[in-house]
């Protein structure tokens, strides 16, 4: 190698450092932004990029039914409220499942699922799965939990045609806004949540149904799950 040419590429290997250091702080510093600033995912920014259709109306908190957060609540992350963003005891089942040779089970939390949707990409690498828990436990632990279900709630999808967040989603299913959303709408609009592209709320198959009619059972029966979200009650 020539002499010229080793200074031309420690260059290009700060550079690509920088890059690389940037890409993995970028995260960390979003978080703390988005503690006052409406985020998007990279799945709304994906699809603006190329030039498909993104509907999102943003909704504060207290303009969501509470039946709706007790609903995704006791579906996807019934300890919410006690666990720091990972839930060490769901992540021990998995994990025993998987030395015993067991089909496991999905250890997500809200949290979790919210750093994917905000920072990550699809899939369930490992590679994916490591850096996930860390920025789960930094969402965890810079924002108010009441905050985290906002977030999530905003930046959902719920429709096949780039519907995001709450409003679009009981606006496309119901014709109806968050607040006036009932019992039996919030648990189907969460029942569909695994895969809003070919499962609608409107118009539930039977398995969406039954999984509905399971999940507004939990909801009826969960006590004090949402101290975290409404302190006052």
């Amino acid at each position: 190698m020539l002499p010229s040419t080793r200074p031309r590429k420690r260059r290009w290997l700060r550079r690509i450092l920088l890059v690389v250091v940037a890409l993995v702080l970028a995260p960390f510093v979003l978080t703390l932004v988005y503690r006052f600033v409406p985020p998007v995912s990279t799945l709304m920014v994906w699809r603006a990029v190329t030039l498909q259709p993104v509907t999102r109306d943003w909704v504060a908190l207290d303009d969501v039914a509470p039946v709706l957060v007790r609903s995704l609540v006791v579906s996807e992350d019934a300890r919410f409220c006690d666990h720091f963003g990972v839930d060490l005891v769901e992540l021990q089942k998995v994990l025993d499942d998987y030395a015993e040779g067991a089909a496991t089970r999905g250890a997500s939390t809200i949290p979790m699922q919210l750093a994917k949707n905000l920072f990550l990409w699809p899939g369930r690498d490992v590679v994916r799965k490591a850096v996930e828990l860390p920025l789960a436990a930094w969402i965890d632990l810079t924002l108010p939990k009441a905050r985290v279900i906002e977030i999530y709630l905003n930046i959902a999808e719920w429709g096949p045609e780039g519907e995001f967040g709450i409003a679009a989603g009981a606006e496309r299913a119901f014709g109806t806004t968050p607040d006036k959303l009932t019992a039996r709408q919030a648990a189907l609009l969460v029942a569909v949540l695994p895969n809003p592209i070919v499962r609608n709320a409107g118009k539930p198959t039977g398995g969406v149904n039954r999984r509905a009619n399971t999940i507004a059972a939990r909801a009826r029966q969960s006590g004090g799950l949402l101290d975290c979200i409404y302190p006052d009650g």
